[in-house]
């Protein structure tokens, strides 16, 4: 349940304001079909994230040493650094468009995925509490918190919530728990 719960706040939180946030407001401004792109980022935040929670808890049971539990919680350090920095929209208006509004937002969401923040926070939340359906399941849940409402509500969303302070939250959330597996690793707690 931990893992599960984890991974919804911190993908929830890492999310807004992201790239993939902004493509679900991108696409849901040219579609005008919301429940395709739900559908689209559903399937492909699934997929994706499965295969990054997967490679996560693999290379945790392989590597599972005192030195990569201390990489694990620098890459949570690093992810409160990232978070910090505003994603820009200018590199999405280049996805594809041609097939409707659910296979284009499947595309266009598993691609803006990779090496994303939110991918590299489900590759060590995975690596973190090695279990793969649970960290999915959250950070899938996490997705769909932070893009349905952007998907209704698109432009006046971002207007009204105030990105650098769901940011600095987010990042804190980050640095907390990379803290917590320093310590955790170090005895300390």
């Amino acid at each position: 349940m931990e893992a599960l719960l984890t991974s919804t706040v911190v993908v929830a939180l890492a999310e807004i304001g992201d790239k993939t946030q902004l493509l679900a407001i991108l696409l849901a401004t040219r579609f005008k079909r919301p429940w395709p792109i739900i559908a689209g980022i559903f399937v492909a935040t699934l997929a994706n994230h499965f295969l990054a929670a997967l490679v996560g808890e693999q290379v945790a049971s392989i590597l599972d040493g005192v030195w990569f539990r201390y990489a694990v919680a620098a890459s949570f350090v690093a992810m409160a650094i990232w978070t910090l920095i505003p994603d820009k929209i200018d590199d999405l208006e280049d996805k594809p468009a041609k097939f409707g509004a659910f296979v284009t937002t499947v595309i266009a969401f598993f691609l803006v995925e990779m090496g994303d923040k939110t991918q590299i926070a489900t590759v060590a939340l995975g690596a973190r509490f090695h279990e793969v359906l649970p960290v999915m399941t959250g950070t899938t849940i996490g997705m769909l918190l932070a893009n349905v409402p952007a998907v209704f509500l698109g432009h006046e969303l971002i207007k009204r919530v105030p990105l650098n302070v769901v940011r600095m939250v987010a990042a804190l959330l980050f640095l907390l728990i990379g803290l917590w597996l320093a310590a955790q690793t170090s005895g300390l707690i």
